[in-house]
């Protein structure tokens, strides 16, 4: 299985709109290894990333189901529970879910491995930026 790495970030709501604010008017470019996803919490993190949804993602990248009713089939969930559970993992970029030319959702896994990135003080706006939103 070859390793694809998604840098994750947690910073306050409050935070993200001041970094989002900085980059649209150009005062903050961010860096490449900063992180693109997003949270808001640890605790919305931990939901999305659950053991649970770990290892469907470690079935998908194992079993390469071609259809949301195949991986129905290996991962013994609910088709209902697997949709909206594909449907979260893949806003936050951690699976795309390409539809064949027959219509049938093929689910792939874009990240196996998560880099964190967080602090009391984290944030990507820059040390002006920072203060003066104290």
């Amino acid at each position: 299985m070859r390793t694809k790495v998604l840098r994750i970030g947690i910073i306050s709501k409050q935070e993200y709109i001041n970094r989002t604010i900085a980059i649209a008017k150009g005062e903050y470019k961010p860096k490449k290894d900063e992180p693109k996803v997003w949270f808001e919490s640890i605790k919305s993190m931990a939901q999305v990333l659950s053991n649970e949804n770990q290892e469907l993602l470690k079935l998908i990248a194992k079993y390469k189901p071609c259809s949301i009713t195949e991986l129905e089939r290996i991962s013994h969930r609910k088709k209902a529970n697997l949709s909206r559970t594909l449907k979260t993992l893949e806003k936050y970029n951690i699976v795309d879910l390409p539809k064949t030319s027959k219509g049938t959702i093929t689910p792939k896994v874009r990240a196996t491995d998560f880099k964190v990135q967080f602090g009391l003080h984290y944030s990507h706006v820059g040390e002006k930026e920072l203060q003066s939103a104290f």
